[in-house]
């Protein structure tokens, strides 16, 4: 069994991005992100039978639209898919597909467990009774949204990456556990964040901001699970914590280009940034000039 720490690989997944007709543009594996996998490939026609694994399948068509047959134990049938349409399979079940065309797709993967977290925030009773439903050519905005956040993230070599994965992976279990599973969750006030908990999450992100921070090690500080506080911090603060950690480093970013001379790309490493194009495009994002322009108009 892989532990968290190596990483969701290809070689957990029902074996489909491993055929040899797939032209996998972008992946997952080399980026050790424990609770979503995620590969954006160019899929020609094919034909195929998956055994099941434990954890959740989403495909996102990106283009068509084209004729998909899906075969699983309740039955056949057969759907023309277009551009937003999902194909989601849950964890333990079998099953066959045949594709009729060329496009693009995006593939995730959410383990059982992060689903099964997510549950115990959110629902009611055991999650183990909780089953999801498999669905065939369905679209749900929410979802496509979400998934294309993980596509982009697939290009991001920033630290921020991982935690912002992590929240969109525990934001689309959320819709799956309400739109598409069995479950009816309650209509329940959203919980904030005591103070101390909020000053503790505070703190430890200032401490490690030149680090790559990861939800979980946030929520740990706070003594939360990552569900439970990623829920509860934008409740109480009005943004996600990997957004409210990014506002952090450009803080003290600000801070080093007002007090220090030291040069803009150590100050990118310093406070976190992947390096000093990613401090520039997120800096002038949010001030609307580059760091050096920052500077030079702070002291003419």
């Amino acid at each position: 069994m892989p532990t968290a720490s190596s990483g969701f690989t290809v070689r957990e997944t029902h074996g489909i991005l491993l055929r040899p007709e797939k032209e996998i543009l972008a992946s997952s594996d080399n980026k050790a992100w424990p609770s979503v996998y995620a590969s954006l490939q160019r899929e020609v026609p094919f034909e195929g039978s998956f055994s099941s694994v434990p954890d959740q399948l989403i495909v996102l068509h990106l283009g068509g639209p084209i004729m998909v047959h899906r075969r699983i134990q309740k039955g056949e049938a057969s759907r023309l898919i277009p551009p937003g349409g999902l194909f989601m399979m849950p964890g333990g079940m079998d099953f066959g597909v045949r594709t009729s065309g060329t496009l693009p797709t995006l593939h995730l993967y959410l383990r059982r467990g992060l689903i099964e977290e997510v549950a115990e925030t959110i629902l009611p009773g055991e999650p183990a009774h909780l089953e999801l439903l498999p669905r065939f050519g369905d679209s749900d905005p929410l979802i496509e949204r979400l998934m294309l956040g993980v596509r982009d993230a697939l290009y991001d070599e920033a630290p921020s990456a991982t935690p912002y994965v992590d929240y969109l992976g525990r934001a689309i279990a959320a819709r799956l556990l309400r739109g598409h599973s069995s479950a009816s969750p309650p209509d329940t006030a959203p919980t904030r964040l005591g103070r101390g908990q909020l000053n503790k999450a505070i703190e430890y992100m200032e401490a490690h901001l030149e680090q790559s921070i990861g939800l979980t090690a946030i929520a740990a500080a706070t003594g939360l699970s990552p569900s439970h506080f990623a829920r509860q911090f934008r409740t109480t603060m009005g943004m996600a914590p990997h957004q409210y950690l990014m506002r952090l480093r450009i803080e003290r970013a600000l801070c080093l280009l007002d007090e220090t001379d030291t040069p803009v790309v150590e100050i990118a490493f310093t406070c976190g940034f992947a390096n000093q194009e990613h401090l520039t495009r997120l800096f002038k994002r949010s001030r609307g000039v580059t760091p050096a322009a920052y500077r030079r108009a702070r002291r003419s």
